[in-house]
């Protein structure tokens, strides 16, 4: 047998990773029976019992330890299960592939294109609050381009490039867990004024944990023309972003297709203030395939280059 085939077999950790990108695209879960789903729905009732009209301070502790709450037993339980099972890899290889939103991401796209195409705004508008905490009720055609851009760009990071590196880091356990801290910091965003300082906490971790792959990624689609240029405009956009992930992501996109992102967004009938990033260009139905196919190409070579360090680690302990 070719030593290559062999190194690969006796690496469960790459087949893991390789069957559960298999497995989410050939059997996808309907989203209203997904776990996150059902994990998104607790965290607002919980939010809704214990986010009263308290002080600042008050808010922002009952934030911390809610998130306490809901974080660490479902860590606990993921570990305690892990020594429960028959096969430890199939028990990975489910968690990772519950932690995946790739296909979610690609289906999403598909509508957004469809529906910008034929300027069904209805639809549109429809898609996105499904995933979006801004609201889209009154949003026209220039402002669904931008949101689903948005959406699209770090969704793509949290919900598959963030949720492969936590795999890899810290096994099925991490990327599940990643992936709960990432939706409950869409359940309790600060951006929504009903959430704030409650989701601070939240927002404050995940932007912790999502950091290097952020980073990792961001150097991935800088290539091309003119990386340069765009490094230093998405370097001087990206610091006045709220938040540093998004910021990044955003920037480099939007310089690097030149599209015009950012701007005014209306949470909870509130408007608020975002600076202006990316090029001049408003996104449409093309720009949204570009886009698509830019993160799905960086996407792949993220998958090669993570695979090809996972044998390197192999042979090193070998």
């Amino acid at each position: 047998m070719h030593p290559v085939i062999e190194i690969i077999q006796a690496n469960s950790a790459l087949l893991i990773l390789w069957g559960a990108l298999l497995i989410h695209f050939i059997l996808p879960i309907p989203r209203n029976a997904h776990p996150v789903t059902l994990w998104h729905k607790f965290a607002e009732i919980l939010a809704e019992k214990v986010n009263g009209p308290n002080s600042f301070s008050q808010k922002g502790i009952s934030g911390a330890m809610a998130w306490g709450l809901m974080i660490i037993p479902a860590l606990m339980l993921l570990i305690a299960f892990r020594s429960l099972v028959w096969q430890p890899e199939f028990y990975d290889l489910a968690l990772l592939l519950l932690a995946l939103g790739w296909r979610g991401q690609t289906q999403l796209t598909s509508g957004l294109i469809k529906a910008l195409a034929t300027e069904d705004k209805p639809t549109a508008r429809q898609l996105l609050s499904e995933t979006n905490n801004r609201q889209t009720e009154t949003l026209s055609i220039v402002g669904l381009g931008k949101a689903g851009a948005e959406t699209l760009i770090v969704g793509q990071a949290r919900q598959v490039i963030s949720v492969m590196f936590w795999y890899g880091v810290a096994g099925g356990c991490g990327a599940f867990i990643f992936r709960l801290i990432a939706e409950l910091n869409r359940a309790w965003s600060p951006s929504q004024p009903a959430c704030y300082p409650f989701g601070i906490t939240s927002a404050r971790v995940l932007t912790l944990l999502e950091m290097i792959p952020v980073i990792l990624f961001t150097c991935l689609l800088l290539p091309g023309r003119q990386p340069g240029q765009i490094w230093q405009q998405s370097r001087m956009q990206a610091a006045i972003w709220p938040s540093f992930g998004p910021g990044w992501l955003l920037a480099t996109v939007g310089n690097k297709l030149n599209l015009s992102l950012g701007g005014p967004a209306i949470y909870e009938g509130k408007k608020s203030v975002r600076t202006k990033i990316g090029g001049r260009v408003v996104p449409s139905a093309l720009h949204l395939s570009q886009t698509q196919r830019l993160l799905n190409q960086r996407t792949f070579i993220w998958i090669l280059g993570q695979s090809l360090i996972t044998l390197l680690m192999l042979q090193v302990i070998r």
